[in-house]
């Protein structure tokens, strides 16, 4: 049994890695945090378009949203946290 969970550890670690860096190219804004708008007007924009908010977060530099978009899709999204203009990943 050791053996085997030895042998898990390495794959979940690198699991855990590559997830961290799958967006770490967005980059958003560079203006000073008090200048971006409450998240809570960003939801609000979103659910008046039709998206069904799941969970918002703030990062560096973006507003990262999950949820389900107007067309049902599940997706995870960048926002400008001053314009709340959308952001493609690189």
């Amino acid at each position: 049994m050791t053996s085997t969970f030895a042998k898990l550890v390495p794959l979940v670690l690198a699991f855990a890695v590559n997830g961290a860096w799958a967006h770490g190219d967005v980059k958003c804004t560079t203006r000073p945090k008090a200048e971006w708008k409450p998240h809570t007007e960003l939801h609000e924009k979103l659910t008046k378009e039709g998206w069904v908010v799941r969970r918002m977060e703030a990062t560096a530099s973006c507003y990262e949203v999950y949820a389900k978009d107007p067309q049902g899709k599940r997706i995870e999204a960048f926002f400008d946290p001053v314009t709340f203009a959308r952001v493609e990943e690189k």
